[in-house]
């Protein structure tokens, strides 16, 4: 994928301790002093905020949130009653690390969202820009998602995952530890699956399978009706060519008119380590 997970906040956070300019923070709220809370913020009564807590300007952090240490919080981030942000990693290898939660600006994180902070010191569990997190879903340690991005409810997300820009996630669908999705896909609800995604395609059923490319998603990134019948005949010879994914990238390579997407694609095939979707 090309998603830059090492800069995903965008904008200055604030280096000075404490309350910004103009930040509305409740007496009922519990903010550790020693966070760093940006300017024009409203923190609602019951938040509770830890000392390692760096949030930007103009967020809104609603009751009975708590953020935690390692937080890295951009500008214009709305989160909601009951999420967790930078709870610690639900794995066996954490040894009390201090690592990082890295989110962007201008997400919407919805009630009992939970974001768990990376394993190892140094390391980084990371949210973009204008994602839209819904009511339950669950961001496990060390993963990495782009920017603009849904995920449905219920959804969750297992360790050290990479979800491209432009992801859609439908409710209640489980991806498994160490997997990849590509951009501009849509997984559908209920589904669950163990292995990369390639990009713009919908996939989704049990077991998992592909369902098309995802032509309303494409449409919407600019890519021409030309080059959306280059990926449909690219994912043809994916998904119902007779030969290995080997094969099948060499006959993209050879047989599809070039273009970024089909590149993007290419990459996505040749970098799987999880190994790629079932085959309808």
């Amino acid at each position: 994928m090309n998603t830059n997970f090492d800069n995903r906040v965008s904008t200055p956070l604030p280096s000075r301790e404490g309350q910004g300019g103009g930040s509305e923070i409740s007496p009922r709220a519990e903010v550790s002093p020693k966070a760093k809370i940006g300017d024009n913020c409203k923190i609602f009564p019951f938040v509770y905020i830890e000392d390692d807590v760096v949030i930007g300007d103009n967020c809104i952090i609603f009751p009975f949130v708590s953020i935690l240490n390692g937080t890295r919080m951009g500008r214009g981030n709305k989160v909601h009653q009951g999420a967790v942000i930078a709870a610690l990693p639900q794995e066996f290898n954490f040894q009390g690390e201090m690592s990082e939660c890295v989110i962007g600006d201008n997400n919407v994180i919805r009630e009992n969202v939970v974001i768990n902070r990376a394993t190892h010191a140094g390391c980084k569990t990371v949210i973009g820009n204008g994602n839209f997190l819904m009511e339950g879903a669950h961001i496990s340690h060390d993963t990495k998602i782009g920017d603009n991005c849904v995920l449905g409810y219920g959804t969750k997300i297992a360790g050290d995952c990479e979800i491209g820009n432009g992801v859609i996630f439908s409710s209640s669908v489980i991806e498994n530890a160490n997997t990849r999705v590509g951009e501009g896909s849509m997984i559908q609800a209920g589904t669950t699956f163990s292995k990369d995604v390639p990009p713009y395609i919908v996939a989704g059923g049990k077991p998992i399978g592909y369902n098309g490319p995802n032509n309303t998603m494409m449409t919407a990134y600019g890519i021409s009706e030309k080059v959306q019948k280059h990926i449909a005949n690219a994912y043809r010879l994916v998904f119902n060519g007779q030969g290995s994914l080997f094969d099948a990238i060499l006959q993209i390579k050879d047989q599809i008119p070039d273009s970024p997407e089909i590149q993007n694609i290419i990459r996505f095939l040749e970098s799987t380590k999880a190994g790629i979707m079932t085959k309808l």
